[in-house]
């Protein structure tokens, strides 16, 4: 134990003797090790961001978009794809014919600029009716929420979320009342939403919301709509219900075969679950990638050690000269290789910590529940691999210095 110890202590003399050289050296261990850190614990973070997400949005809700779409894979209009096979009497069927379903709510969005006196917001708008609220849980801080009649017109009033309001009126000025201008089209506020951050990857605060039926014909010129939520009773089969809608579309849409569908339904829970699944292939695509990074990193320590063997030539000839044996030479440079992986390892598992901190610390400002997740499972798999690395890399440096001849080594110019 008293010769292992005695040889780190020789090992980080020369070490520090070498400053730059040994840093630089270390230095593509610590990017190997910081990115397996920083990929499992963004990938934890983001899996941590999806759960989150499902339980704002509730797990008995239903979303219908247009256009169809594999088993698991994306509907065609999140592609970014206009597809106008949805329209408000789809909704409609749907809130008479499946018992299950207690609201449905339709939408429509666009972007928008709005104005109030000298004051802008470049936001969105999106169109609902007066079910929004009981379908997104939400609530209304000042004022109300759009009527049963103002959705069944084109009413030019606007509740604003919170955000808005705040650029707009800036606290000074109660929002209710005034009229303010969306895409140059006056609009009365009747009220303001309660702060709810960020749900389904969407700012709600950064939202003003119209009737259905002015976002169609005042904002955007058009009669389908950009999607359909439907809320389930509690304790219902959710994929009975996922069925009957599938069934009253069909019998909307005049379709017969299910191969030709032209629209997806799905549970708010299995859409994310697709995300979920798309978050963990991007994690070990990008875990290849850190191991490519830790076989590079590995690859210029054996370079540098090699060079380090060749320095030491005529000191390795003279401790075997003096009585030093194959084993004592391999040990010093085996010894020497685990000490620079060790330490690029440490300040790798140092930075990826940090840097993980520092993105949850980020998400979170931007309004998404970001967990910040470091596993000790990530801790000791980095560790592994340094250790893996340092063996792997030092045993043909050391095992070519046991191998010196001493009187060939003594004549090394």
């Amino acid at each position: 134990m008293r010769q292992y110890l005695k040889n780190f202590y020789y090992t980080f003399q020369i070490l520090k003797r070498n400053k730059i050289r040994s840093f630089l050296t270390s230095l593509g261990i610590v990017i190997g090790i910081s990115s397996v850190i920083i990929i499992m614990s963004v990938g934890a973070g983001a899996q941590s961001l999806i759960n989150n997400q499902v339980e704002s949005m509730g797990s008995d809700l239903i979303g219908i978009l247009p256009g169809a779409s594999e088993e698991d894979g994306p509907p065609a209009s999140i592609m970014g794809i206009n597809i106008t096979t949805l329209v408000e009497a789809d909704a409609k069927a749907i809130k008479d014919s499946v018992p299950e379903v207690i609201a449905v709510n339709s939408y429509v969005r666009g972007v928008a600029t709005a104005t109030w006196q000298n004051k802008t917001s470049d936001t969105s708008f999106l169109g609902v009716t007066d079910t929004y609220t009981v379908i997104e849980s939400a609530e209304v801080a000042q004022g109300s929420f759009i009527s049963p009649e103002d959705a069944k017109q084109v009413s030019r009033v606007a509740v604003l979320g919170t955000h808005v309001a705040e650029d707009l009126f800036n606290g000074n000025t109660n929002p209710v009342g005034e009229t303010i201008k969306i895409n140059k089209e006056p609009f009365r506020v009747i009220g303001v939403m309660k702060e709810r951050g960020t749900v389904a990857f969407q700012n709600q605060d950064d939202q003003i919301f119209i009737p259905i039926l002015s976002a169609q014909k005042l904002m955007l010129g058009i009669n389908h709509l950009s999607f359909i939520r439907a809320k389930i009773a509690p304790g219902t089969d959710i994929d009975y219900v996922i069925e009957a809608i599938k069934g009253v579309l069909r019998d909307q849409h005049n379709i017969t075969d299910p191969k030709n569908d032209d629209f997806t339904v799905r549970s708010s829970a299995a859409a994310l679950d697709t995300l979920d699944s798309v978050t963990t292939a991007l994690n070990y695509f990008l875990g290849l990638v850190a191991a490519i990074s830790l076989l590079v990193g590995g690859i210029g320590i054996m370079n540098i050690m090699l060079v380090s063997v060749t320095e030491s030539t005529k000191e390795i000839g003279l401790r075997k000269a003096v009585g030093a044996t194959r084993s004592d030479i391999s040990r010093h440079f085996l010894t020497q290789t685990i000490a620079l992986t060790l330490v690029g390892g440490l300040i790798g598992i140092f930075s990826g910590v940090m840097i993980s901190l520092l993105v949850s610390v980020v998400a979170n400002l931007l309004g998404y529940k970001w967990d910040f997740v470091v596993s000790l499972a990530a801790i000791f798999l980095a560790l592994f691999f340094t250790i893996l690395v340092a063996l792997a890399f030092g045993w043909y440096p050391s095992k070519k210095a046991a191998e010196l001849n001493p009187i060939e080594a003594l004549r090394h110019e």
